[in-house]
């Protein structure tokens, strides 16, 4: 696998880490956007994986403005510490450009007829943000948080949520119902406004888990929920 640089509209080069199926890829590509820690192993997993299923797949790393390029980091305070003073400084307007760039990149391949996202927790809200605002055919969200609130750049001046009116195709909302980042409220307001908006979506909520359920070796992974959250996510890409 390999990194390629992606220009974005504002003058700066989005690195991203590329992952090419074996055989002629399937006419989505997928951008995967991670989640508070960076293009860390997980994610580049992620990639890999979609790559195997036969995606073009790549990870764009949405930090780039601030970060080193290949800057990831570890699941410690500290970590936590850097990623949200990356998160903090990542715009909306920034965020939708990086996306914009990297469907571009996407569309521009042989064989690519749409795009799809799939997003972690911070990259969750990055993923819907991108169906608001771009031709993004399908996107997976894995417990995106902060949706209903402006807590983070990304979701100013108004809510995110409040976009949901612009998504145009179809959304896969994934989040254990312990989850302490994503409350029974919060659920409540995404289902309602997906469904007021006319929107082709799926919601399915996990019993029992908690935020960040999808990583192995973490305390919040769940293996059922893991493998039902995959099989949904390639079902999706598919479809």
């Amino acid at each position: 696998m390999a990194t390629i640089t992606i220009p974005v509209e504002d003058g700066t080069s989005l690195p991203a880490y590329l992952a090419r199926p074996a055989a002629n890829p399937a006419p989505a590509g997928v951008i995967v956007a991670h989640e508070l820690f960076g293009v860390n192993p997980d994610i580049r997993g992620v990639a890999d994986d979609l790559a195997k299923a036969g995606f073009l797949t790549i990870a764009p790393e949405f930090y780039h403005r601030d970060a080193a390029p290949g800057r990831w980091l570890d699941r410690d305070d500290a970590g936590r510490q850097e990623g949200f003073g990356y998160l903090q400084r990542l715009r909306r307007d920034q965020a939708v450009a990086d996306v914009a760039a990297a469907l571009a990149w996407l569309k521009s391949e042989p064989g690519i007829e749409r795009v799809a996202v799939v997003g972690f927790s911070a990259g969750g809200h990055l993923s819907y943000l991108a169906a608001c605002r771009l031709p993004v055919s399908r996107t997976a969200v894995l417990y995106g948080g902060w949706l209903p609130g402006t807590d983070i750049p990304m979701s100013q001046p108004t809510p995110t949520l409040d976009l949901t009116p612009g998504i145009t195709g179809r959304i896969l909302y994934l989040v254990g119902e312990d989850d302490a980042l994503i409350d029974a409220g919060q659920r409540k307001q995404i289902a309602a406004a997906l469904a007021a908006a006319g929107v082709d979506h799926e919601l399915v909520s996990y019993p029992g888990v908690g935020h960040a359920f999808f990583w192995p070796g973490t305390p919040p992974f769940s293996k059922e929920a893991r493998d039902d959250a995959w099989r949904r996510i390639v079902e999706l890409l598919a479809s």
